[in-house]
């Protein structure tokens, strides 16, 4: 019998399974479906992830065994940790590239709203460009 995991959040149900009959240790379980959940958006970048302890104690699993599925995942790039904010899916590859295409399309329909022209649009953002990476 799988241990499940099941949280709510953003109307998205994400689930866990742990299949202790399973071939693959249990960490590898973790880290495989948290990988598979990001790549494929049912966990969307910035998404919250259970502490540790509180996964581990959820599926009835030794904490190690999360935090070495975490590791695994953070090393991968799947996911990055906030030390006190928690752990959360990160954006990479395709992944922040469509945060990225999101983004836009959001701040251009809001610039037209405002009744920008597409050069003073393309100018605010070459603006904030330079501010946050300095140039």
């Amino acid at each position: 019998m799988p241990l499940i995991f099941r949280r709510v959040r953003d109307n998205r149900a994400v689930t866990l399974k742990i299949h202790i009959d399973d071939g693959a240790p249990p960490y590898e379980q973790v880290r495989a479906q948290i990988s598979e959940q990001a790549r494929s958006g049912a966990l969307p970048v910035g998404y919250r992830l259970p502490t540790v302890r509180g996964l581990a104690g959820t599926l009835g699993l030794a904490a190690n065994t999360v935090a070495k599925a975490y590791r695994a995942l953070e090393s991968d790039g799947v996911i990055e940790t906030r030390g006190r904010n928690g752990t959360v899916i990160a954006a990479a590859g395709s992944a922040a590239q469509r945060e990225a295409a999101s983004a836009a399309q959001g701040y251009a329909e809001r610039a037209r709203r405002l009744g920008l022209t597409e050069d003073e649009a393309l100018a605010a953002v070459r603006d904030a460009l330079r501010a946050v990476y300095g140039e």
